[in-house]
């Protein structure tokens, strides 16, 4: 299976090519710029194939970072992976950013707990916690929304990493959520979804404001 991974959930941006039949398993390509808003989705996208020598019609399934992080990033990723679907019947598969950012700093070597930490602005935080070892990694206790108090606490029981995570704790490991591992990630699901079953990882209630009615001028 030929897999197109699509990382935006932070201000590093990524895409990825993997074969999951080529012995090594791991991403045929890799293309990583910092730019936030201004990334051009498509022209990394073509970039990524061309460094991996696959067409686009070759892509059997395309993997999308749900966030938390970037709503406008991750809404640009899903529309590009439900557009990709429409037009050639490819597979999806959903990733939570945070397990992209355990699986990564597994990855680097860290192990035991770990606080995985991303910014959800209000001066709150995406918490979850989870076990590193050599064979892999452990969600224990799942993503939530987290005052700064609760991340300290946390960060008592082992290593905080996270997508730019310094700028609140300087002791914290800067790890963002990197296209590569989602594809690794996704390679093992079995369970694929449709484009519109895609969304993004919100833990917020959505809260509307009804406009006041038109102000009639005499």
């Amino acid at each position: 299976m030929k897999i197109l991974a699509l990382e935006f959930s932070s201000a590093q941006r990524s895409v990825a090519v993997l074969d999951s039949a080529v012995a090594h398993g791991t991403a045929a390509a890799e293309v990583v710029e910092m730019g936030g808003r201004a990334t051009k989705a498509l022209g990394m996208i073509e970039e990524a194939l061309r460094q991996a020598r696959i067409e686009r019609e070759q892509i059997d399934c395309v993997a999308v970072g749900l966030g938390p992080g970037s709503y406008t990033g991750i809404r640009a990723a899903i529309s590009l992976a439900q557009g990709w679907q429409l037009a050639a019947e490819v597979k999806l598969a959903g990733v939570s950013s945070a397990e992209a950012v355990a699986a990564q700093a597994c990855d680097d070597g860290l192990r035991g707990r770990v606080a995985v930490v991303i910014d959800a602005q209000r001066k709150e935080f995406y918490l979850a916690d989870y076990e590193l070892t050599e064979s892999g990694w452990r969600e224990v206790k799942p993503l939530r929304l987290a005052a700064l108090a609760e991340v300290q606490a946390a960060a008592g029981l082992g290593p905080v990493v996270g997508p730019e995570i310094t700028r609140w704790f300087p002791g914290a490991k800067a790890v963002f959520p990197r296209a590569a591992m989602l594809a690794l990630i996704a390679r093992s699901k079995t369970g694929f979804i449709r484009g519109e079953e895609l969304e993004p990882v919100y833990l917020r209630p959505t809260q509307f404001v009804k406009a006041p009615p038109p102000r009639i001028v005499p």
